[in-house]
């Protein structure tokens, strides 16, 4: 994929998969701005991209605000020119269970991944339109917010509404020609670390030095932060002008799309239903998983 004249802004750049993001896209020609809270480890992104022949400047703040939002915009423009591609990466974590978990925990982590997604992406599109040569939207979301996750109600929350909001500004951004697509991502990091169906693996290979499981990557889907940086660079491209409104998952050797919810089963009642119908008629109806199951080893 060849990005060569793109301008692309990443979120949350300066460590994991949001570096993994920036990194890809340049080296595919796109000039990036590199954001991040940590101002050293956004600086430490783009000079990195820059000693590989690379183009990236840094632009360090906390997303949530229209402010960083605008200002990581007027970046690109000011440096670049443009901007044609905006990727929010950036996110915390406050894991706590439901009866634990403090305003704070919940107005922090929200603040982060839904409203920062939120006015960096309509930052990005008001540019997009006014530019008039169309654009991508990838909005980072998580396997938490398509299946609920213990101990994380804020962060479960956010992403969830993040592949929400990327359905609806598919259809609002469709005439401009900006597409807006949700990726789920599944990757070794900091962050999944902390997630209790995966930790004692990835402590283990961790503590080892060895790659991780085949099983792991391939059954599971989860492999190296640069194992989904590839599909980054393919939404930002020419190549995905067709692609919007879908959320597509990646990790290890695995690419899958996400379902849309929808209705599985319908049961109908002439002049509607009591509380005893509906008890009557629920055995024939099939209910859904939730979680994010456990991996399971091959039997040796």
């Amino acid at each position: 994929m060849d990005l060569s004249g793109k301008v692309a802004v990443v979120t949350g750049a300066g460590r994991g998969l949001g570096r993994a993001y920036a990194e890809a896209l340049a080296a595919a020609g796109a000039a990036v701005v590199v954001n991040d809270v940590d101002a050293e480890a956004a600086a430490g992104t783009a000079t990195a991209i820059a000693a590989i022949g690379g183009r990236a400047v840094a632009a360090a703040g906390a997303v949530g605000s229209a402010e960083v939002a605008e200002r990581l915009v007027g970046t690109a423009v000011a440096e670049y020119g443009r901007l044609d591609v905006m990727v929010t990466n950036a996110g915390v974590l406050r894991d706590r269970m439901m009866w634990k978990m403090s305003d704070d925990d919940f107005d922090t982590v929200i603040d982060v991944h839904l409203r920062g997604t939120f006015t960096c992406a309509r930052a990005a599109a008001v540019r997009m339109r006014e530019q008039g040569e169309g654009g991508r939207l990838i909005l980072i979301s998580s396997p938490a917010g398509q299946r609920g996750n213990l101990g994380q109600t804020n962060y479960a929350a956010a992403k969830a509404g993040i592949v929400a909001m990327a359905r609806t500004w598919a259809m609002e951004l469709a005439r401009a020609n900006v597409t807006v697509n949700a990726v789920v991502p599944v990757a070794v990091t900091e962050m999944t670390k902390t997630i209790p169906a995966f930790a004692p693996i990835l402590e283990e290979a961790e503590r080892t030095g060895g790659p991780l499981p085949g099983w792991l990557r391939r059954d599971e889907g989860m492999g190296t932060v640069e194992d989904v940086a590839g599909l980054i660079v393919y939404l930002a491209s020419d190549a995905s002008a067709g692609v919007a409104g879908q959320a597509i998952g990646i990790g290890g050797d695995k690419l899958a799309l996400w379902s849309h919810p929808a209705e599985k089963a319908a049961a109908f009642a002439d002049g509607g239903w009591s509380a005893d119908a509906i008890a009557g008629a629920w055995n024939a109806f099939e209910p859904e998983t939730y979680g994010i199951p456990a991996p399971k080893a091959p039997i040796a």
